[in-house]
């Protein structure tokens, strides 16, 4: 059954997909950090930098109105396997559980990654415009 309405369900989402992408981000940065494959890693590190304090923000603009509507995630134990992840939600007491398909999981990461790396990428070439003038 169904329990929280369309603004809780869209904010808790929101946050679920948006911390799981800030977890490849990090990933990411530590691959690169490591042993990168480029011979150049600046551009490619301050863009994942970029991404990650942009999530960052959103992240911590999404805690305040969870907050505010007494809204919480959890991924429930042992609830992983080859195809669903499952994880409760819970709003003013009541209480969701959800299970996500893990190949749609992958995709809504991959979404909100090309959103924030679209942001990083306009950020930059704003700033070098602004440098040019």
């Amino acid at each position: 059954m169904r329990y929280l309405n369309k603004h809780e369900w869209n904010l808790a989402s929101r946050f679920l997909f948006l911390s799981m992408t800030l977890t490849v981000i990090r990933h990411d940065l530590g691959k690169l950090e490591q042993n990168s494959p480029f011979k150049i890693t600046e551009p490619y590190t301050q863009l994942l930098q970029e991404m990650e304090q942009q999530a960052i923000k959103e992240r911590e603009e999404l805690i305040k109105e969870m907050n505010k509507e007494e809204l919480e995630v959890q991924a429930l134990p042992n609830s992983h396997d080859m195809s669903f992840t499952s994880y409760l939600f819970i709003c003013k007491g009541r209480e969701e559980k959800r299970n996500y398909f893990n190949p749609a999981i992958r995709r809504k990461v991959s979404f909100i990654f090309e959103e924030l790396l679209a942001h990083a990428l306009t950020a930059k070439t704003n700033q070098e415009e602004k440098l040019k003038l």
